[in-house]
């Protein structure tokens, strides 16, 4: 018999969840202890509710496994995973919310690096040229409408066919479809690219192979991809969608906003036909702690 100290719950399905948190009994109220408390009672919840065998489980535990494995300094499944849950974009939703006119935050995504070279104004992005040209007209301003020299505006998106540089190492040249420009004193900076192409989340890996099983869209439309920073300011991180696309409602990332699908009109570029759009980002002064 367990008696004094040593007295504790007897753990079975009714007590299941109060038998683990008691384990934390000396940090009680501290927040680490009690998220990892709440997110096991939705845990035994869950097992609750659809009562699975232990082979069942064990399949759960080897799908973790799975994601595990495949990712790597190329891939990251768990991003993935948590990207197409919506738990990323649940997150981001939380925490970046702004004064209506500010430019929305959506999730970064898998496909993101942060070496991406400095270009001047003007300059294309596509080293390879492949591609219908587009042309890209960026002004960043505050909510007043003032314009913010000196802003960092880094940018990168799928080629063509669907395809990030970074999926297609030996197929697309280093760093192709990806630019960091700064604002001149106006706001305002320009480049060249080619229209990307809405693509198919990667199902080859044990996320994509579970959802897709499931029925569950893997779609992106097409976008470009941007990160605006400047001193002084909320930082965004956020998608562009081509207003033209036919799945934006089937986003598998959830980061079609209204405010952030924008038209891409015929123009010629280049001397070539193609297409050009015209984006305004408008920021946040930063509250403390809240610039990054």
């Amino acid at each position: 018999m367990m008696t004094g100290s040593a007295r504790a719950l007897t753990f079975d399905e009714a007590t299941s969840s109060e038998a683990f948190a008691e384990r934390f009994s000396a940090n009680r109220n501290g927040k680490l202890a009690h998220l990892i408390a709440a997110a096991v009672t939705h845990v035994h919840d869950l097992i609750k509710e659809f009562r699975p065998r232990p082979d069942e489980w064990r399949k759960v535990i080897q799908f973790l496994t799975e994601v595990g494995h495949a990712s790597d300094e190329r891939r990251q499944e768990w991003v993935l995973l948590s990207d197409l849950i919506g738990a990323s974009a649940l997150v981001e939703e939380i925490n970046s919310r702004r004064q209506k006119g500010a430019t929305p935050n959506t999730i970064r995504g898998p496909f993101y690096r942060d070496d991406a070279p400095e270009r001047s104004s003007g300059a294309s992005i596509s080293v390879d040229g492949k591609g219908e040209p587009l042309g890209v007209s960026v002004r960043v301003q505050d909510l007043d409408g003032l314009p913010i020299g000196g802003a960092e505006v880094v940018t990168w998106q799928a080629n063509a066919e669907g395809f990030y540089e970074n999926q297609q190492p030996d197929l697309q040249p280093e760093h192709n479809l990806r630019g960091l420009f700064r604002t001149d004193a106006e706001g305002c900076v320009m480049y060249r690219s080619v229209m990307p192409a809405g693509y198919g989340v990667p199902d080859d890996g044990p996320v994509g192979r579970l959802l897709k099983g499931a029925g569950y869209p893997l779609h992106r439309p097409a976008h470009l991809q941007f990160v605006v920073r400047a001193k002084g300011f909320e930082t965004i991180t956020t998608h562009i969608y081509d207003s033209n696309d036919p799945r934006l409602a089937e986003d598998a990332l959830f980061g079609v906003r209204p405010d952030l699908v924008a038209r891409f009109e015929p123009a010629q570029v280049d001397g070539r036909r193609g297409r050009s759009v015209d984006l305004t980002f408008v920021m946040v002064r930063a509250r403390p702690g809240r610039q990054g």
